[in-house]
């Protein structure tokens, strides 16, 4: 990838896309384009076509998603799902039809069936029924994955796909429906400190077992794999630390220095039972993570407390701070 392409790094005040943007910033890349969902929405096919003609973007990060936890899965299907459709659609055919070089799709853990033997291999896509309640934010995302395979051998396009294990950082969605379990339970042990609560419900058993990754982790990983991997076939992206939600409420627990009960609520979904992700393949390409699960959560809550106390100020003077 030339320091001087432009690309388009789709999703960029996401998550991933902020992060994306940092690393290529740090490497050189400073040619990046940009658009916030006021300036580009990328559900509307005119838009995206405008876009890319006008643009003529060299590589795409496609990072942009409608996300969310079981509880927003659950409450916004449809949205999930049609969203998702849309973005992948219009984005992925657009950049077939620009020419663009490259593009990166990321897909997700939830696409694998929920009973699928773990650790989780490539090979095991659509082999099983998937985890009802986020059943369709996983179609439309095997959807993403099947349609950039579909135009690699049509088309003859470079459009590689990575399946990450639960993401994680310091820009997460805390305490909002949208929130997946690890900053959903920061933002519940952190207010459960400060308000001296005697005890944090967690949804579920405690059981389920799941395999989280540092964002830092990921947007090198995928950095590396669109200047370094051609194949067509999606490939796994995890960390290789598998743990309980039980455990990992403990080391939240810890690293928040909560000292009341924790209360686990049987009423409440646990979703799939388990996801590790088998990283065979892109470890023998040479990429392996940095980032322990500890310190990446002190880095997440650090970055949580930051926000919690920007917010105040902007509450406190009724003026946002930039």
């Amino acid at each position: 990838m030339e320091k001087q392409a432009r690309i388009y790094v789709a999703g960029h005040t996401g998550l991933v896309g902020k992060s994306l943007v940092r690393e290529l910033n740090k490497k050189g890349y400073t040619n990046l384009l940009t658009r916030s969902h006021q300036e580009l929405d990328l559900t509307r096919q005119i838009e995206v076509e405008r876009f890319f003609s006008q643009e003529r973007p060299d590589y795409v990060f496609l990072a942009a998603a409608r996300v969310g936890g079981i509880g927003a899965n659950s409450s916004y299907p449809a949205d999930f799902i049609y969203e998702n459709l849309m973005i992948q659609t219009n984005t992925i055919h657009s950049a077939y039809a620009s020419g663009v070089k490259k593009l990166l799709f990321f897909g997700s853990a939830c696409m694998y069936p929920k009973h699928c033997l773990q650790p989780m291999n490539e090979d095991n896509l659509l082999t099983g029924r998937l985890e009802s309640t986020s059943e369709p934010y996983a179609i439309a995302k095997i959807a993403g994955v099947k349609m950039c395979e579909a135009y690699n051998r049509q088309y003859k396009t470079s459009f590689i796909c990575i399946i990450p294990s639960n993401i994680y950082g310091p820009d997460d969605h805390f305490g909002s429906q949208d929130s997946h379990v690890l900053p959903a339970l920061i933002d519940k042990f952190h207010q459960a400190k400060i308000n001296n609560f005697d005890s944090v419900i967690v949804w579920g058993s405690g059981n389920p077992r799941r395999e989280f990754v540092f964002i830092d982790d990921v947007a090198k990983a995928a950095i590396f794999l669109i200047t370094s991997y051609n194949g067509s076939t999606a490939i796994n992206l995890g960390s290789g630390e598998n743990i309980s939600i039980k455990e990992l409420a403990m080391v939240i627990k810890d690293i928040v220095g909560y000292k009341g009960e924790l209360i686990f609520d049987n009423t409440k979904p646990d979703g799939a039972p388990e996801k590790s992700l088998d990283a065979t393949k892109i470890r023998k390409l040479g990429w392996l993570p940095k980032t322990s699960l500890e310190e990446g959560i002190a880095k997440t809550y650090l970055g949580y407390q930051t926000a919690v106390k920007l917010s105040n100020n902007e509450a406190e003077t009724g003026v946002k701070k930039i």
